[in-house]
């Protein structure tokens, strides 16, 4: 069964085109049934590479042109080594990059976390460099994680270096193809997780399609994979807009001026730091409602009472309603516990501590325990608070109040105590408007990205199952003939 792509997706792509399965790259040619029918008929339409005939193999059915072959039979492994953590003398002074499990990340890796000394390069790696271009796999504890490296390195024996025989499998194929490989069947099970040997990464069953096709489907997944990283790129630069433009709100206040007269506004120092000098620094207790933790009960997947909002819920700043679960409470419960446009949410414990959601819109829902609402009185505009309380102004007080702890709660003394800048209505409106701004650009890319993110998810499994054909164009096919 075909298996759909996002419609939403082809009106964030440049460079992509509509086809019945979703859009892919201008310049590439997907093959379906409809397609293959019309070939008869249209001189114009694409070569096939081959008839609709399939055959039925270990990994389940694939084109006749397609093989399945052994990853040891295509490539040569390597395995890494990590120096003995006690040997001081192999870890101070890092200077050669070290690639982790954790430094993996599906795409180019261009810096690791840890760096070993030369010392341990020349006793343990035998001044043997993984160089840049080099695909990487992990088979241990976390199996099938890839990168490429973009740098010279080492790594840890949890992970494989591969050269392919180029001959006959493309690197970058062999990258997009280790991503969906069903490891199960070859995993063993360890006290700390489960775990591949060299031996079965050898015997690992690959699908092979002639390179041509290799090629072209390699192109079509890195041009997604590409426009990805150029939505991380605008996300990037959007944030760090919002952070500059958040630092001059807060200290210069919202009145219009040029570069050259920034320093002729007035500012003065508070025990938060400087800002403008018509402002108030106000405690955070003396304009809000008494803060209240939230409620104490299991959550229902079956609809059965409000919403009930846990700090999990909570995820990049949003809200997801229809995955929030129910809670089964009376109606008194849901009286005092109701959540209200304007309200927001403080994470009190674990590693979100401190973090706030702004509730803007919301179904009957009531919240957990390990939240703390702050409800703002008259005066004081829930929007500006959003934004202040996203501000490093309020996070050095929060990590203040933590005395250097990382696992440190906060509750409603330390909230009520916060020190707030505190301008007119007017200029709260007008700061928490220019930074809302920002944040709707953020979020348009972001579900930009998500929309490629499940484009690439979609058409890196209809490839490799041959749910998609990638043939060549008749042009490009008569070029060939004609080299």
């Amino acid at each position: 069964m075909r298996r759909e792509v996002p419609p939403e997706t082809s009106a964030v792509l440049n460079g992509f085109k509509e086809t019945e399965l979703g859009p892919i790259p201008v310049d590439s040619n997907a093959e379906t049934p409809r397609s293959r029918d019309a070939e008869a008929e249209d001189l114009s339409a694409p070569l096939r590479l081959g008839d609709s005939a399939f055959e039925e193999t270990e990994i389940g059915p694939i084109p006749v042109e397609w093989e399945v072959v052994r990853l040891g039979e295509i490539a040569t492994l390597s395995l890494g080594r990590t120096p003995p953590r006690k040997e001081e003398k192999y870890w101070t002074n890092g200077t050669v990059p070290w690639v982790a499990i954790k430094d993996l990340n599906n795409g180019i890796i261009t810096d690791t976390a840890e760096r070993i000394s030369l010392c341990a390069f020349d006793e343990l790696m035998r001044n043997k460099i993984v160089t840049a271009g080099t695909l990487l796999l992990s088979f241990k504890l976390t199996i099938g994680k890839v990168g490429i490296l973009g740098i010279d390195a080492v790594h840890n024996e949890a992970i494989a270096s591969i050269l392919p025989d180029e001959r006959v499998v493309l690197r970058d194929y062999l990258f997009f193809t280790l991503q969906i490989v069903d490891y199960d069947a070859f995993l063993d099970t360890y006290v700390k997780g489960k775990t591949l040997n060299k031996r079965k990464l050898n015997i690992l069953p690959i699908p092979l399609p002639p390179l041509p096709e290799q090629r072209r489907i390699a192109h079509v997944l890195s041009t997604i994979q590409r426009a990805i990283a150029a939505q991380d790129a605008l996300i990037a630069a959007a944030r760090e807009v919002k952070r500059s433009l958040m630092q001059r709100l807060f200290t210069y206040g919202t009145q219009r001026r040029g570069d050259a007269e920034t320093q002729s506004v007035r500012t003065k120092m508070t025990e938060i730091g400087e800002i403008p000098e018509h402002w108030e620094v106000v405690r955070l207790g003396d304009v809000c409602e008494r803060p209240a933790y939230g409620y104490t009960a299991s959550a229902m997947e079956a609809p059965i009472g409000p919403r009930f909002l846990r700090i999990t819920d909570i995820q990049n700043g949003g809200v997801d309603w229809s995955s929030v679960p129910y809670c089964e409470c009376s109606g008194e419960v849901v009286q005092k516990y109701k959540l209200q446009p304007g309200d927001i949410v403080f994470a009190r414990i674990g590693a979100t501590t401190g973090k706030s959601y702004l509730v803007k819109e919301a179904p009957l829902a009531i919240f957990a325990s390990y939240l703390i609402r702050v409800r703002t009185k008259p005066g004081l505009c829930p929007e500006y608070l959003s934004q202040f309380v996203n501000s490093g102004h309020y996070w050095q007080q929060i990590n203040a109040s933590k005395g250097g702890r990382l696992k440190q709660g906060i509750n409603i003394p330390v909230l009520v105590n916060l020190m707030l800048p505190f301008p007119s209505l007017d200029e709260q409106l007008a700061v928490a408007h220019a930074l809302d701004t920002v944040d709707r650009k953020i979020e348009a890319e972001e579900r930009r990205k998500a929309a490629l993110q499940a484009l690439f998810k979609a058409m890196l499994h209809q490839l490799m199952t041959d749910q998609i054909r990638l043939t060549q164009s008749r042009r490009d096919a008569e070029a060939q003939r004609k080299l």
